[in-house]
């Protein structure tokens, strides 16, 4: 699943570090939901989304 979160966490100015602290997750769970190794579950897929003020569908695209 591809997804905008690297681009908009660059976008906002922020660190892998600064997000995942805000999302209370890992450093490396950003970094592994970023580079797309690991989807994550329904409430942090919305608490990154809700983060963003974007829709999960914005933020993570399932391909078909």
């Amino acid at each position: 699943m591809e997804n905008e979160v690297k681009h908009r966490r660059e976008a906002a100015g922020l660190s892998q570090r600064e997000l995942a602290e805000r999302l209370g997750v890992s450093r490396q769970t950003v970094n592994s939901i970023e580079t797309g190794k690991y989807d994550p579950s329904l409430p942090l897929a919305i608490a990154i989304a809700r983060f963003f003020e974007a829709s999960v569908e914005e933020m993570f695209h399932v391909d078909e």
